[in-house]
């Protein structure tokens, strides 16, 4: 199986990639790094797990994709364009991000409206935004819902409801963080059933779901010690139950 863990030169991105991280470093506070010398690229058509123990990083890692967290070494660039502070508006506009508690995106009085936030903030007529999100929550089986709150939604729809505000936006990559916590086997199936159907070009998951994560996703980067030990493709890995549980990731449990 690949090995990425070969140290690469700082250098202008691959034309081709759509996500492409050098030589990143990142460590909170008066600790010792989290992440050591991450380094991946991201192509147009990639369904990628993100997958590593608890307190392996995957979560500090997405948000360094974003620029919630800066890096103190190392470099990210999507689609060309470098995830430094006064590039983060223009980076953003390409990522769709769902955060590990769907509730932290749904803020709005009703699902309809945190649908329409992003695109009403970013200038579309409020006409066609309104048009846009009932598509958009008709697709994911939401229609009915649209002018209730999300605390009035199950589990799996508030779900939903967020993958669709993070939708509205026309991200053309989509980075989740846990996204089938605390849904149940069948709320689970549907959510993977959206995902496949995505006009995506890059999509990132992290989860611990490790049998979900084999049917929605070709291939996974595996975290640990700091560090991506294992680039590989998925549906091998998962069958490697001696593999799996080095790195801290029982298949069986």
């Amino acid at each position: 199986m690949p090995n990425t863990s070969t140290t690469l030169s700082t250098s202008a991105p691959c034309p081709e990639s759509i996500v492409e991280v050098q030589n990143l470093v990142y460590a909170y506070a008066k600790q010792v790094p989290v992440l050591q010398d991450i380094s991946f690229t991201l192509n147009a058509g990639d369904r990628v797990a993100l997958m590593g123990a608890t307190g392996s990083g995957k979560s500090t890692l997405l948000e360094n994709l974003i620029g919630l967290k800066q890096p103190k070494a190392g470099k990210i660039w999507i689609n060309g364009i470098a995830v430094e502070p006064r590039n983060l508006p223009q980076v953003r506009r390409h990522i769709g991000f769902g955060f590990q508690d769907a509730n932290d995106q749904l803020f709005m009085p009703t699902i309809i409206e945190d649908v329409t936030f992003g695109p009403r903030n970013y200038g579309v007529p409020p006409a066609l935004a309104i048009d846009q999100a009932r598509q958009l929550l008709a697709d994911f089986g939401l229609e009915a819902y649209a002018n209730r709150s999300a605390h009035e939604l199950s589990g799996g729809q508030r779900r939903l409801a967020a993958l669709a505000a993070i939708l509205a936006l026309k991200p053309t990559i989509l980075i989740l963080d846990e996204p089938t916590n605390g849904l149940d086997p069948a709320w689970r199936r549907h959510l993977a059933q959206v995902l496949l159907k995505l006009p995506i070009q890059v999509m990132l998951i992290a989860s611990h779901d490790l049998h979900w994560l084999g049917k929605v996703t070709q291939r996974a980067l595996v975290l640990a010690g700091g560090r991506i030990p294992l680039d590989a493709d998925i549906q091998p890995l998962l069958q490697d139950g001696k593999t799996l549980e080095a790195l801290g990731l029982p298949v069986d449990w």
